[in-house]
């Protein structure tokens, strides 16, 4: 009797830009992660977690190279999150992606991280 094998939640590795710190305090201040692990001096890896999303951080001297990376998190009461980042800062949210229910199926809303990175947040109904 063999068990198949089980897929986890993913722990996406981030380009972060050659400074961490900001990507650190975005993440810290503006999405609530908390920060679980840091790697180097200089730093070159930061860990953050909120609930059982967990992003690797990573530094990078090409800026650039966040910009085609995209990550979608799914969310429990995804209309209190939107409304948590909207009193912290309304404008981290994309101005094209504010909080809407696709013709596909999810409620989401997109944030682009100071390296340019994608955030989707999204909620299945």
């Amino acid at each position: 009797m063999s068990s198949s094998p089980t897929l986890g939640p993913i722990h996406p590795l981030v380009p972060a830009g050659e400074d961490l710190e900001p990507a650190i305090a975005f993440y810290e201040q503006k999405l609530g992660f908390s920060i679980i692990h840091r790697e180097g001096d200089p730093l070159r890896l930061a860990i953050v977690q909120r609930g059982a999303a967990v992003i690797y951080l990573c530094r990078n001297g090409y800026q650039d190279i966040g910009s085609p990376t995209s990550i979608r998190i799914q969310v429990n009461h995804i209309e209190q999150l939107y409304a948590e980042y909207q009193s912290k800062d309304e404008s981290i949210i994309h101005p094209e992606g504010h909080l809407e229910q696709k013709p596909w199926g999810p409620k989401e809303f997109i944030v682009f991280d100071p390296a340019g990175c994608c955030l989707t947040f999204f909620a299945m109904p």
